[in-house]
């Protein structure tokens, strides 16, 4: 298998906000002298993990990202094995004091941890596994049972892709094998502003005219360009055993489909839009890898917004390789409405083999 394998997207989204700054406004970012509408990594990778298409094709493979374990066991202990609410409190915080700092006792929430941690499916198991042997009168230190609680491989097919940190025990920490841009259109937009009203349904005509409520919301259309390079040495390590056993193809089939049918879901019900790659370049090979965010250094212009993108990506890309040689070993390249295009099936499956 090829060492690394590249994903080049370029997607049309109409007006919409499907990812706000802390004014509720669009994300924004300034390249080549002027503004762009932009999508974080963060909120890319967050639809891409809990989307229906990871969850169908990695069913037993994927982590959660939580705060509530420790609330998992305690209910477990409760209602499963009936034991007393102190008991079953201390046992609780004890097994989730392994995984991150625990709240204060005194908290309403005493079996939360401080911080979110990913955990596997392994490691859950694991963590009610030692809650069976403390309810069994086991003594038993949690802190003592690290290797067998947190796991530095395992099949968890999302925290192989994009890592995770644990605060309390970085020696678990687990660098992801995927690299994700944040997604820029290729173009200068400016951020417009919606202004809206509600009306009082119950309002008669004898009140005054005004609505019940007053609003603004910014929002904005453009092409992404986004990025995304996957270590599939690094993914196959992360993965241990596992990555043989048909697991590390599904992870990346459902990367790539997600990538390109999956759009964040911030003020969908207000805009849908629900956006689908218009171009989608994969690539494999041992060269180092390259973004082509390059090609919008300059802005694109013109009427036809997307053609202008795909010419300046693909002129871009063999510029860079007449001058540094070629990128890729392979490629597969979907190109909506072009004669001979490959298919999302075929994109698909040239990702996971």
């Amino acid at each position: 298998m090829s060492r690394f394998l590249q994903l080049h997207l370029l997607t049309f989204y109409p007006p919409s906000n499907v990812n706000r700054d802390d004014t509720g406004n669009p994300k924004t970012a300034v390249v080549g002298g002027v503004t762009r509408l932009r999508i974080s990594s963060q909120a890319l990778k967050r639809a891409w993990r809990t989307s229906d298409i990871f969850t169908r094709a990695l069913a037993g493979h994927m982590g959660q990202r939580t705060q509530r374990l420790g609330d998992e066991i305690f209910r477990y202990l409760r209602e499963e094995k009936g034991m007393a609410e102190k008991t079953a409190l201390e046992i609780a915080r004890s097994i989730a004091g392994v995984y991150g700092k625990v709240k204060a006792e005194k908290d309403k929430n005493p079996t939360h941890t401080e911080q979110l941690v990913f955990v596997s499916p392994t490691e859950r198991a694991a963590a009610l596994k030692l809650a069976d042997r403390l309810a069994a009168g086991e003594e038993v230190d949690p802190a003592k049972e690290k290797d067998s609680l947190l796991c530095r491989v395992d099949s968890a097919a999302d925290i192989a892709l994009f890592g995770r940190m644990l605060a309390a025990d970085p020696v678990y920490n687990r660098e992801a094998a995927v690299q994700v841009s944040h997604a820029i259109t290729t173009h200068h937009v400016t951020v417009e502003d919606d202004y809206y009203t509600a009306i009082d349904d119950l309002k008669g005509d004898q009140d005054d005219a005004g609505a019940g409520f007053m609003g603004e919301a910014g929002f904005g259309s453009g092409v992404f360009y986004l990025y995304l390079c996957v270590n599939c040495d690094l993914l196959r390590a992360n993965l241990g055993g596992e990555a043989e056993s048909g697991v590390m193809d599904d992870a990346l089939g459902a990367l790539a489909q997600a990538t390109a049918t999956v759009a964040p879901s911030g003020k969908q019900n207000s805009f849908a839009a629900l956006a689908r790659a218009h171009y989608v370049l994969a690539e494999k090979g041992d060269a180092q890898p390259r973004t082509l965010a390059g090609a919008f250094a300059k802005p694109v212009t013109g009427t036809s917004l997307m053609e202008s993108s795909i010419d300046a990506l693909k002129a871009f890309r063999a510029d860079l390789a007449a001058a540094y040689g070629p990128g890729c070993d392979a490629e597969c390249a979907l190109e909506i409405g072009h004669p001979g295009s490959a298919t999302l099936s075929d994109v698909v499956a040239f990702c996971r083999t």
